[in-house]
């Protein structure tokens, strides 16, 4: 029983630790910190890429999703992301399903995104999963700050 914490704990850690697949454009990335749902492992990513609104600079924004399996079966997981401006209200983003196979890790998986025109302002990001079986995990946060150079 004790092995199995620390191995998801270990687990939890090495995920906090995403890696995106680079772009050229993109400002900047943040991930957040590790939950769980049964035995998958959870971590939330925000990505903000250059874009243009006509003659407006933008900021597509990105949710993604990397989930870690550390069980004996593979499961279904369910997942969805949310965004909010400035500390304004939580909107839906995206949602999907993916099958994570035993001791298996996926991701990052997008899960959806949101353009804005660029302001001075901090954009957040939640995500959460359901593991077939388990409750919702809590949510695994991450932010930006918009327009950042």
């Amino acid at each position: 029983m004790q092995l199995r914490r620390i191995g998801t704990a270990l687990g939890a850690a090495a995920l906090t630790m995403l890696s995106l697949p680079g772009d050229a454009h993109a400002v900047g990335v943040a991930c957040g910190g590790s939950v769980s749902t049964g035995r998958v492992a959870v971590n939330g990513c925000i990505s903000a890429q250059r874009g243009s609104v006509g003659a407006f600079p933008s900021r597509e924004m990105t949710a993604y999703i990397k989930a870690r399996n550390t069980g004996p079966r593979g499961l279904n997981v369910a997942y969805e992301a949310f965004a909010r401006p400035d500390g304004g209200s939580w909107a839906k983003v995206g949602s999907g399903r993916s099958y994570v196979g035993a001791g298996q890790e996926i991701g990052p998986v997008e899960v959806g995104s949101t353009t804005r025109v660029c302001a001075p302002v901090k954009v957040e990001i939640r995500v959460h999963a359901r593991a077939d079986g388990a409750a919702w995990s809590g949510w695994s946060p991450a932010a930006t700050k918009q327009c950042q150079t």
